[in-house]
């Protein structure tokens, strides 16, 4: 994760950053100012919830393909066992992925659950056990994204490893073979 995006870089996909960033925004302004203006709890946990659902598949599903090249899934085998499903783009593929996306994509993800973990804190300082309810939901939600990217990203990391240790074990055997052939 690259912490300082070059200045004069833009993004290779705005469009896909702006709905990245929209719901995980639309769902704390919707749960910060409701407070302000609506006084039914039901109303204000289904649409909190609603739009921190639509960020987490928009997360998972769009923009982490686009973004930073990486998707990730949970499924139950046949055991029922849980396993972690990764999917992530060729080396050269994330080579060529833009800094200032993969730097928002990653910002945004980690800042929107410190977010929910300030918000639970007044929750429980008000002793707001309905509120904290909606964000127990919310951030179970930002952390899954965080913690099936993360492991993606680990994943994508070692994959990489082999490939790159396998091309050079390839090419150091391929020149070693030429060398002797010639002899």
């Amino acid at each position: 994760m690259d912490l300082n995006p070059s200045a004069g870089e833009n993004y290779a996909n705005p469009k896909i950053c702006f709905f990245h960033v929209l719901f995980k925004a639309a769902a704390l302004a919707f749960y910060i100012l409701s407070a302000l203006f609506i006084d039914n709890f039901v109303i204000i946990f289904v649409v909190t919830v609603l739009l921190a659902a639509l960020d987490f598949w928009v997360v998972k599903n769009v923009s982490g393909r686009i973004l930073v090249g990486l998707r990730w899934w949970n499924e139950i085998n046949e055991q029922g066992e849980s396993v972690w499903k990764f999917e992530c783009l060729d080396q050269e593929a994330l080579a060529r992925m833009n800094k200032k996306d993969s730097w928002l994509f990653w910002w945004t993800l980690y800042l929107a659950a410190v977010v929910w973990i300030v918000l639970g804190i007044f929750s429980l300082i008000r002793f707001q056990a309905d509120y904290l309810l909606v964000v127990g939901v919310c951030l179970t939600l930002s952390i899954a994204n965080i913690i099936g990217f993360t492991k993606c990203r680990k994943d994508a990391k070692k994959q990489i490893q082999a490939f790159a240790s396998q091309t050079i074990a390839t090419r150091v055997s391929s020149t070693i073979q030429t060398a002797f052939s010639v002899v």
